[in-house]
């Protein structure tokens, strides 16, 4: 299966992505030439990871009948100070909110996310290290 998108110039330092009839702007930032028209590359690689991971625990969760009310993924990524730049790790923080919610469930679905149907994290996870914890929050 094959998946195309389309990356435009919109002039000086920016470009305009088409994925699926939806649109993400990027640019640089102003110190390095850009108008800050919208975000650099590299976050969106490791958004598109926390993406494809949260979509997976997400509906897994469901599926092991844990009320999440809320959820969030906090990431940090180490890039490499010389050129060219690029992420040597990343970790996740899974940060769940819910009634009565089963921590060993939680770890479950992330373990089968990332081990199993997280497509990115299968992708990434061959030039870096990838981390994570579970967190369930009062």
């Amino acid at each position: 299966m094959k998946k195309s998108i389309q990356i435009s110039w919109t002039g000086g330092m920016s470009f305009e992505a088409s994925i699926d009839e939806h649109k993400i702007m990027m640019d640089a930032p102003p110190a390095v030439g850009g108008e800050g028209k919208g975000t650099t590359p590299k976050p969106l690689l490791m958004a598109s990871l926390g993406g494809c991971t949260g979509m997976d625990v997400i509906s897994i969760a469901k599926k092991m009948k844990q009320d999440v009310s809320r959820f969030e993924i906090e990431m940090t990524g180490e890039l490499t100070e010389e050129h060219p730049m690029h992420y040597t790790s990343i970790h996740l923080i899974y940060r769940f909110w819910g009634q009565d919610l089963d921590p060993e469930k939680l770890n479950r679905a992330i373990e089968l996310s990332q081990d199993k149907y997280c497509g990115v994290n299968a992708t990434l996870k061959k030039a870096m290290a990838i981390t994570y914890e579970a967190v369930v929050e009062k």
